[in-house]
């Protein structure tokens, strides 16, 4: 029997998938037909939806989901009308919707995603639908010129200030601690860039410090029913120093942290899952004693700030949103 439908495509004028909250989702449902082709209706759906599923460690399933988008047209056909019928040849039916502002950003994670796509069916008087589906991405982005004043400084350039000072005694040898200050070049990065991490440990104390340790990590937390099901922790970058003994000191001056394409924090619009980065600064002392973890978040956002000389140019080697990262299996290699 030869085949009657040579393509059921959906194609849509934006080829590179990309779009962001508030714009126009457009293209056009393409079918290419090899004979009369009777047709009772051709459904068009917008979805945009989040969805969490967990399985338990007593293996038990926990879902939830939202929906963002949920939007139903017939491109051919009315309901309680006849069927169509459509000659040989190519018929192109064209849609159009403005999407809603605040849409979360699409996103893949091991328990969770953020996904939009259509979906088209073509029915025909004998019971025969043909389906098919595309999947396109939404980018909500965020603007680190935009953000509050906590991530800019008069000048409008240069540091963001994150600092922070810990002591701890050493109650098993007497006297003396560790002294630790940590500060981050700036509060906001995008992808692409690098962490300026400057710190200072002095060891006042009587046993030796093994090693101090810089590490931007990302944690992704998973909700359903209004509680916390998993959390993901994942080590991204990661410097090293050595040894501080008895009475020494260390400097870092600046050293970089280079940041890996990566989804921007939090996935606004999305009450189902939530991402955060932080800059951790590690003291490990040697023996029982335990370690110093300073803990700085940073915002992870998708437009870098502006410096008076470049309003009109983009940093070089910075990802913007054409390069969101969807699938990100390299992640799996670093367990926390």
């Amino acid at each position: 029997m030869p085949r009657k439908l040579l393509k059921f495509l959906i194609l849509f004028d934006n080829t590179s998938l990309l779009y962001f909250p508030g714009q126009f989702l457009s293209g056009r449902v393409l079918i290419e037909l090899q004979d009369n082709t009777a047709a009772l209706g051709l459904h068009f759906h917008v979805v945009g939806e989040g969805v969490v599923r967990v399985q338990t460690h007593r293996q038990e399933r926990v879902y939830d989901k939202e929906n963002y988008i949920d939007f139903r047209m017939r491109l051919l056909g009315e309901p309680g009308q006849g069927p169509s019928m459509l000659s040989p040849g190519i018929h192109s039916f064209p849609f159009k919707l403005g999407l809603p502002s605040g849409l979360p950003s699409t996103f893949l994670g091991k328990h969770g995603w953020v996904q939009y796509y259509c979906k088209t069916a073509l029915r025909e008087p004998n019971g025969l639908t043909h389906k098919n589906q595309q999947v396109f991405i939404v980018m909500n982005p965020i603007d680190l010129n935009l953000e509050p004043g906590i991530f800019r400084n008069i000048s409008g350039q240069e540091t963001f200030k994150c600092e922070v000072e810990h002591k701890f005694g050493v109650s098993c040898v007497g006297s003396g601690a560790v002294v630790c200050r940590v500060t981050l070049d700036r509060g906001g990065y995008v992808p692409g860039e690098s962490i300026g991490v400057s710190a200072s440990v002095s060891n006042r104390s009587r046993i030796t410090i093994r090693s101090t340790k810089a590490a931007l990590t990302e944690t992704i937390t998973y909700m359903a029913r209004g509680k916390i099901v998993q959390v993901e922790k994942r080590e991204l970058t990661v410097l090293t120093k050595g040894k501080i003994r008895p009475g020494g000191k260390d400097e870092w001056i600046n050293e970089k942290l280079y940041i890996p394409p990566l989804p921007p924090t939090n996935l606004r619009g999305c009450h189902l899952i939530r991402i955060n980065y932080d800059v951790f600064f590690i003291v490990d002392p040697s023996g029982l004693q335990k370690e110093v973890k300073l803990q700085l978040p940073i915002l992870m956002a998708t437009y870098p700030l502006k410096t008076g000389d470049d309003d009109n140019s983009l940093k070089a080697g910075t990802h913007y949103p054409s390069t969101l990262p969807i699938f990100r299996p390299w992640l799996e290699e670093k367990p926390l």
